[in-house]
């Protein structure tokens, strides 16, 4: 069954108001210049312009702007040579064909000289928007001179609208701290769209954002692969400080080779069949060995998929720095072994979570870290009392929502300084 959110219909963005007024606007400055121009062009450019991220506005900016030059100019070019008197003749239809293949083909080659490719099919429809349809105007020159307006006037507003934001003051010192599941990532390990583009716009714009989890590096960077994370993030319950950027751990703490064998030893006492995680030069490393438990094999053969996770089916070799020991077994057996780590006190030099499996039912986890393992330091989060923002679990876009208040709040009209 799917979750509920999923059926959800989502709101309208600022995105679509903004393109809205942007169509708005060219209407209205085209009244105000007597109707002069084509205000369907004006309307294409700043459709253009509305984009996601601001980023994305100057460069299609200049690459209507650059496309709408480029085939104005050639389209110039053919006025000023096309011989009106043969336009009649059988042979002036082959001119016309020929000259505007030769057209086409300078008009794309120029903008490959120019080293803006991309612009090339809007230098190809501006072009063939004057010598196909209005080289038998009355005045051509003038269509050349309104087509090049016409786009100017969109790109101007939509730059203005797609950098403009309703806010006072930005807040870019403070630093947003958010947990992953059931805050931002849902039970399909996927972020909604609005989380997505909101996070990545606040993000380009200044904010100070991170994430602190019990995920691992590979778990979080699935789900969050197209958030622009600039900052550090808390992985592994706290164990871990990862470096999303670099692709580097900038701090972490680890049990010791000695403790890690007593745990190893005692967990294979049980018959129990531990993940035991190291990172070895910048890489999470899993040491594993086959299982006759169903449920350990699916979860093995599900996680050895990703690119990001790093498996190896092998003893561990006990010389190595532990970041974390993991456990999945059933209820009874997990519980079993908890009581037994607390009973032999190794909860007074190790940090010891226990938790039920929301995947498998009748299972849980056990994960063991290095004693000052901690993500206590986090702004957002589903319990009550331990985050300074409690946000309802299952609210995925909820947190995002919170943050955009907080960091952008609604008392004014304010722009960005640069575009």
């Amino acid at each position: 069954m799917k979750d509920k959110h999923e059926f959800a219909i989502p709101g309208i963005g600022m995105r679509i108001i903004k393109s809205a007024v942007a169509v708005s606007l060219c209407m209205v400055i085209n009244i105000i210049r007597g109707e002069g121009g084509i205000v369907f062009y004006s309307q294409l450019a700043a459709l253009w312009c509305i984009q996601m991220y601001r980023s994305n506005t100057l460069s299609n900016a200049l690459q209507r702007m650059t496309g709408t030059v480029v085939g104005a100019v050639y389209g110039l070019i053919y006025i000023l040579i096309y011989p009106h008197h043969i336009s009649g003749e059988a042979y002036g239809v082959l001119f016309n064909i020929g000259f505007i293949f030769i057209g086409v083909i300078l008009v794309i080659y120029s903008t490959v000289l120019i080293n803006k490719k991309q612009a090339s099919y809007f230098s190809c429809v501006v072009f063939l928007s004057i010598v196909i349809n209005h080289i038998g105007d009355i005045n051509p020159y003038s269509f050349v001179w309104n087509r090049f307006l016409d786009t100017m006037i969109g790109i101007v507003i939509g730059l203005f609208l797609n950098n403009m934001r309703i806010c006072f003051n930005p807040d870019r010192e403070t630093l947003f701290v958010s947990g992953v599941d059931d805050i931002l990532v849902d039970k399909n390990n996927k972020v909604s769209a609005f989380s997505k583009v909101e996070l990545n716009r606040m993000i380009e714009d200044g904010m100070r954002f991170t994430l602190s989890t019990v995920r691992t590096p590979a778990s979080v960077l699935e789900p969050l692969s197209d958030i622009n994370l600039k900052y550090p993030i808390v992985v592994m319950d706290g164990a871990a400080l990862y470096d999303v950027k670099n692709n580097e751990y900038k701090s972490v703490f680890v049990i010791s080779p000695d403790t890690a064998k007593e745990l190893v030893d005692l967990i294979s006492a049980g018959n129990m069949y531990p993940y035991i995680n190291v990172i070895i030069d910048d890489t999470l490393l899993i040491y594993y060995n086959d299982t006759p438990d169903e449920v350990n094999q699916n979860l093995v053969k599900t996680m050895r998929t990703s690119p990001y996770r790093n498996y190896i089916k092998r003893d561990y070799p006990c010389d190595e720095k532990v970041v974390y020991i993991m456990l999945l077994d059933t209820d009874e057996r997990i519980n079993a072994f908890y009581d037994k780590l607390i009973k032999q006190e190794y909860d007074k030099i190790l940090k010891i979570v226990r938790y039920s499996s929301e995947e498998h039912r009748g299972y849980s986890y056990i994960k063991i870290y290095n004693k000052n393992a901690s993500k206590d330091k986090i702004t957002f989060g589903t319990v009550a009392g331990k985050y300074d923002v409690v946000i309802k679990k299952n609210s995925f876009n909820e947190m995002v929502k919170r943050v955009r208040k907080k960091y952008e709040p609604f008392i004014g009209i304010k722009h960005t300084k640069n575009l």
